[in-house]
């Protein structure tokens, strides 16, 4: 009897014990994830809401919880400033191009190659991806200037019929970055996961490769395509320095380029925080749009052995 009721306190305080530990993982994790969300969450809420203070109440604010705090002389001049000074919607409109169709090409470029790597059998595709997957550790500064060179010799046709060089110029924007080694790893690993069995049931059937690729594995990968989306669709946004190098006309100028207006004469780091809060909602709105594909994406894609 004395040793029956020990084993019950002592399943009790075991429990107990177990309940205590579980909660006190539960409160670590709320406190971490409350963290990460300051860290993150008050350098955009400290851009959005000093876009419409004036540049002295911006400084008087710095220093104290004000800061991220809708109060004081609250405006709209700032905004109204920003159109004043640069061709915003011009910007706007070269970027969401530049970028649209950078993705657009980027998912059937590198879809088109993960699938010939991952699906079908010739001699040397180890090699050919371990030699692309290789060209990431090569940054992009290296090649910037070999790149602008090839560039510069290529032959486009233009109004006049036949001109050498993209300089200043869409294209010169767009191709270069079309074809990405990382893009490609991705939809490999995605597709590596998508059962062989479905391709040989459409061989049987009589289906081609590219038919197999367009009907049965692309509609499969909806969150790989949502990923490969976004990775692609941020460095087009947010380029800069290869902008800068290629494009003169002002017509032809992404909303990154644009930030330089401001550097000019006289500096107002309101109208700064406007223009950077209307570039920063395109990409939020599209994280939030695509966020659930991206996390079901990234968890299904882990690497391999």
């Amino acid at each position: 009897m004395t040793a029956h009721v020990a084993e019950n306190i002592g399943r009790h305080s075991a429990l107990a014990v177990g309940r205590r530990a579980s909660a006190g993982r539960t409160v670590g994790g709320y406190a971490l994830r409350i963290v990460l969300c300051l860290v993150f969450g008050l350098p955009l809420l400290f851009m959005i809401l000093s876009s419409f203070k004036p540049d002295l109440e911006i400084f008087a604010d710095v220093g104290s919880v004000r800061a991220f705090l809708p109060v004081g002389h609250l405006t709209l001049d700032n905004y109204t400033g920003v159109f004043d000074r640069v061709p915003f919607w011009q910007f706007l409109f070269n970027s969401v191009l530049i970028s649209v169709v950078t993705v657009a090409l980027g998912l059937v470029v590198n879809s088109m190659a993960a699938y010939a790597l991952g699906r079908l059998r010739f001699r040397g595709r180890k090699v050919i991806l371990a030699v692309i997957l290789a060209t990431l550790i090569v940054p992009f500064e290296v090649l910037a200037l070999p790149l602008l060179w090839w560039v510069n010799k290529l032959p486009w046709l233009d109004a006049n019929g036949f001109s050498l060089g993209w300089l200043d110029t869409y294209q010169v924007q767009i191709l270069p970055f079309v074809a990405n080694a990382f893009s490609i790893f991705l939809f490999y690993q995605y597709f590596d996961s998508i059962p062989k069995e479905l391709d040989e049931a459409a061989v049987v059937d009589g289906a081609g490769f590219f038919r197999i690729y367009r009907t049965i594995v692309m509609p499969l990968s909806g969150p790989a395509i949502a990923t490969v989306a976004i990775l692609t669709f941020l460095p087009a946004w947010n380029s800069y320095l290869w902008p800068l190098m290629v494009v003169q006309s002002e017509n032809l100028r992404p909303v990154m380029v644009g930030i330089d207006y401001f550097k000019q004469l006289n500096v107002s780091w309101g109208q700064i925080m406007a223009y950077a809060t209307m570039i920063t909602v395109p990409v939020l709105a599209l994280f939030i749009a695509f966020q659930r594909a991206f996390i079901n994406s990234i968890a299904s894609s882990g690497v391999k052995g």
